[in-house]
């Protein structure tokens, strides 16, 4: 990525697919050159949540609301320590931002870390184009000297794909730190960052839980010198085909019998650790607004998601595993994709997507009461 800090009011902007579709928009953000893969979000609300995500790696987001960036940006909400987009595609962003928590403007916030992005594009055409053709490369271009299309094109076509890419290494922490449980503590649940989004610790910590966040390359005898009471796998960036060393680390915590949970990028590395395939979807699902089932209860959730990779496990009851039986427990109402998983002889379950909800909705909040249940199941 080439970045300059000039304004970007009114500086040109090209953004160019890998199968030759160009839009052309003005700069917002930083101006320069940027790649990666292009998906989009259906949030109405929470892009400063969508910015700071880790899982968001190397991925340049199409924002399908129309009006982006009134409520400014704020110093509370961010989900990790910067913006992990690759760049950032917005129709009409907000020329003054109004909130009484705002503290700069969105653009202002773009331009200071570098991330380049066009506006003034039609991103339902956009939306609609990686619906019908699926998620793929694209480079956002900005400034005077614009190279032609075809050097663009170019370009782009030889940018990293996100299959088989290993991506959980490069967001996650390289050193442990620990999260206080918040009042009296009960449990201390060792968590492997493969990607962790702030408020997910936060959740736990709200339960009692003293949480010890590990690096992606933690051993099991990292794992468990915590005195772990359960273990948690994060989400997080990149293709679960290439995550050898989690799926090992899983399979030694599975082996032990120790109460596990797992979410988005943990569901994948679950699905592997028990014998299930995985595979990339055609544009995946991001935003706040996915309908999924719990098949345990029932009930039809609102949750929020961002994965590009699905489990290909059985929908028509339990399979057996190295590690006992294994059923899917939810599953997207949408397309019918693998939304969560549980051992029926272990104390183990994961979902696809994202309970601790920042930016809403709130619906699966119950998967940390789940968890916590099972720790107290375990000690009793």
């Amino acid at each position: 990525m080439t970045t300059s800090t000039r304004g970007s009011v009114k500086v040109p902007a090209v953004l160019v697919l890998e199968d030759g579709r160009i839009f052309r928009g003005r700069a917002y953000g930083a101006v320069g050159a940027t790649f990666g893969e292009a998906v989009f979000s259906t949030g109405m609300t929470g892009y400063q949540e969508t910015l700071t995500d880790p899982s968001y790696h190397r991925q340049v987001v199409v924002m399908t609301a129309p009006h982006v960036g009134n409520t400014g940006v704020n110093d509370e909400d961010p989900e990790s320590k910067r913006i992990w987009v690759a760049g950032y595609v917005v129709r009409d962003p907000a020329r003054v931002p109004s909130n009484w928590r705002s503290r700069r403007s969105l653009d202002d916030e773009l331009r200071a870390q570098g991330v380049v992005g066009i506006s003034a594009i039609d991103t339902r055409a956009l939306t609609r184009h990686l619906r019908e053709r699926g998620a793929m490369r694209v480079g956002i271009f900005s400034g005077e000297a614009l190279p032609d299309e075809g050097t663009m094109l170019a370009e782009v076509r030889q940018a990293p794909e996100m299959k088989g890419a290993d991506l959980a290494a490069e967001v996650a922490t390289k050193e442990a730190y620990v999260v206080p449980a918040l009042g009296a503590k009960k449990f201390t649940v060792a968590a492997v960052d493969l990607g962790i989004k702030g408020m997910t610790p936060h959740r736990m910590a709200e339960r009692g839980i003293e949480v010890h966040v590990l690096p992606a390359t933690a051993s099991v005898e990292e794992v468990y010198a915590v005195q772990p009471d359960g273990v948690f796998f994060s989400n997080g960036p990149g293709d679960p085909a290439t995550a050898e060393h989690p799926v090992s680390v899983m399979r030694a915590v599975l082996e032990r019998g120790t109460p596990l949970f797992g979410i988005c990028f943990g569901n994948q590395i679950l699905g592997r650790a028990l014998g299930f395939g995985t595979y990339k979807l055609k544009y995946g699902h991001r935003g706040i607004n996915q309908p999924v089932q719990d098949r345990t209860t029932g009930k039809v959730e609102v949750t929020a998601h961002n994965h590009g990779f699905a489990v290909d496990a059985p929908l028509d009851g339990p399979a057996d595993t190295p590690f006992g039986r294994a059923e899917v427990s939810h599953v997207c109402l949408n397309d019918n994709v693998v939304e969560g998983l549980q051992l029926l002889d272990r104390p183990a379950f994961s979902v696809q997507y994202h309970p601790e909800a920042a930016a809403g909705p709130h619906d699966a909040a119950y998967l940390f009461d789940r968890f916590v249940s099972l720790m107290e199941g375990q000690r009793a």
